[in-house]
């Protein structure tokens, strides 16, 4: 009888510690999977459609590659940084429209997000403008379906808001009206090019002579050749 006993709980010793060990590594996982926030590492962005980067104040980004073959963030840039600005100096306006930013600021806040990060060119603009518009050269016909794919209720996905501006004397303008987007591209040295999400008109304009101590919205940009 004593060994019969001896050998049932042998076999119970071996069974329990495994389902056990089993149980503790998918609880393990679990808490990986939720708890740590997946950064945009230079490994795991090629090929992927959708990905999600971390800046260091801890704002959330999702990335997508557009048709231009670029990863562009889908919402805009909220760093916490000199030249920045929530409109009106509310931070709900911060949360939902993200900061507006001087040109220098803007360039400067997208080189914060990581090696590769950069403001995108009046180019790169005009090129998803064409994409998303179905026409091959710039056109009112362009502009509208550009407007209307690339907003917040598009189906690109590139989610652009209307959350105004701030002029260089301290005002604040044309939220929910105008989406003004800073570009990379100069024209002297006061001013560059911006493209404009116009409301009123349901179009999408690139439009130079931006002031430089003005602050716009940012969306920043890392090209497929940056990526290793």
């Amino acid at each position: 009888m004593n060994k019969k006993i001896t050998i049932q709980s042998l076999y119970s010793i071996t069974i329990i510690p495994c389902s056990v060990i089993l149980l503790i590594l998918v609880m393990i996982a679990g808490s990986c999977s939720t708890t740590k926030p997946k950064h945009l590492l230079k490994s795991d962005i090629g090929g992927l459609q959708d990905s999600l980067l971390v800046d260091r104040d801890g704002n959330k980004y999702y990335i997508r590659k557009m048709l231009d073959n670029n990863h562009w963030m889908t919402t805009n840039l909220k760093l916490n940084i000199p030249g920045s600005y929530c409109y009106g100096n509310a931070d709900s306006n911060c949360e939902r429209y993200g900061r507006l930013y001087t040109w220098e600021a803007a360039q400067n806040g997208c080189a914060l997000l990581g090696e590769g990060w950069r403001l995108p060119t009046n180019d790169e603009w005009q090129k998803l403008a064409v994409l998303y518009g179905g026409f091959t050269a710039d056109s009112i016909e362009n502009r509208k379906k550009a407007y209307s794919a690339l907003m917040i209720s598009g189906n690109s996905g590139f989610n652009a808001v209307l959350g105004g501006g701030r002029d260089t004397d301290g005002g604040y303008r044309r939220i929910e009206a105008h989406g003004f987007y800073w570009t990379a591209t100069e024209n002297d040295s006061l001013r560059a090019w911006y493209s404009n999400f116009g409301k009123n008109s349901q179009s999408l304009y690139h439009q130079y002579g931006g002031e430089k101590k003005d602050a716009n919205a940012v969306r920043c940009i890392k090209s497929i050749g940056t990526l290793k």
